[in-house]
């Protein structure tokens, strides 16, 4: 694994690098070993372990090209680190960093990753999580560090003008949740992770 730190402060892209022989590919995912060089330690955290230890995976499938998801985060004590891979299809993933204090605060960025490219990207706390999906049927596989906690989520609005995010299609789908987030000047500033 090549970790490949991105401009948002503790993210990283991570490159996977699979066998292949006539019967076809395998490629690990997560070493804790690996990912123990990048990620802080594990902490004890209010019902989860925080750090680098998973406690949750999930997986979404986006049916429509267009669609947006996001831009979604966990407050303390669920704040959570996020490990995202494609496993279908192609997505334009987008993190914002929201963490006060932080060298990288309120900057964003994106990737574009697609199935069967390698690629996944690492998400520290504190930074919110969004993406496009550039074709039908894109699927995301999260590995969490905290547990989905629906009292500590929350998001920042796909458009919000403060960020400045530059889709590059236009949004079909939204969710009303996603559309209800109120705007960054709207609220107390940034997240403690």
């Amino acid at each position: 694994m090549r970790f490949e730190p991105l401009s948002i402060d503790g993210a990283f892209l991570v490159r996977t690098e699979p066998r292949a022989d006539p019967r076809g590919r395998f490629v690990r995912v997560y070493c804790e070993q690996a990912f123990a060089a990048v990620l802080p330690q594990p902490r004890a955290q209010a019902g989860g372990d925080g750090g680098h230890r998973w406690v949750q995976c999930n997986l979404s499938l986006t049916a429509h090209r267009g669609t947006v998801r996001g831009l979604h985060y966990q407050r303390a004590p669920a704040a959570e680190t996020k490990l995202v891979r494609p496993v279908a299809g192609s997505v334009w993933d987008v993190i914002v960093d929201l963490r006060v204090g932080s060298p990288t605060y309120l900057r964003w960025q994106a990737v574009t990753l697609t199935a069967g490219d390698d690629t996944q990207v690492l998400i520290p706390e504190g930074v919110a999580h969004g993406f496009q999906a550039l074709s039908d049927d894109a699927q995301l596989l999260y590995f969490h560090s905290h547990a989905y906690s629906p009292e500590h989520e929350s998001g920042v609005r796909y458009d919000d003008p403060r960020l400045a995010i530059a889709w590059p299609l236009p949004v079909v789908h939204l969710s009303p949740r996603d559309a209800a987030f109120a705007p960054l000047d709207g609220r107390p500033e940034g997240v403690t992770a």
